[in-house]
């Protein structure tokens, strides 16, 4: 990755999830992240609408209190557990049901 090609937005949580939105849609980023603390149901479906209409990557890291929280994402991921045993699990794939028990996930690898 190179540093020189990445953006660092710091703003409120109303003015970042717009600039999500506007990256998102542009079609220009190789991908957005963002961390919308304060995102609500129509918030979230605006990136979603975003993401498929400038065909970018989205990924949007939510709090733990959001899990159980409907969202329109594709794919929805929950990594918890402890740094040597972190456990991923997939809360929701689009056209598939996702698997019960967690996908073993070695973040470092094994020597």
């Amino acid at each position: 990755l190179q540093l020189s090609k990445l953006h660092v937005l710091d703003a409120n949580p109303k003015d970042a999830l717009w600039a999500m939105e506007q990256a998102l849609r542009a079609g220009c980023c190789g991908a957005v992240l963002g961390w919308p603390m304060q995102a609500d149901d129509n918030s979230l479906r605006r990136l979603q609408v975003a993401a498929e209409t400038g065909q970018t990557p989205g990924f949007a890291f939510r709090p733990m209190g959001a899990l159980s929280n409907p969202s329109p994402a594709a794919l929805r991921l929950s990594l918890r557990g402890t740094e040597s045993h972190p456990e991923l699990r997939i809360l929701k794939c689009r056209g598939a049901l996702p698997p019960a028990r967690p996908i073993p996930f070695h973040p470092y690898p094994r020597h």
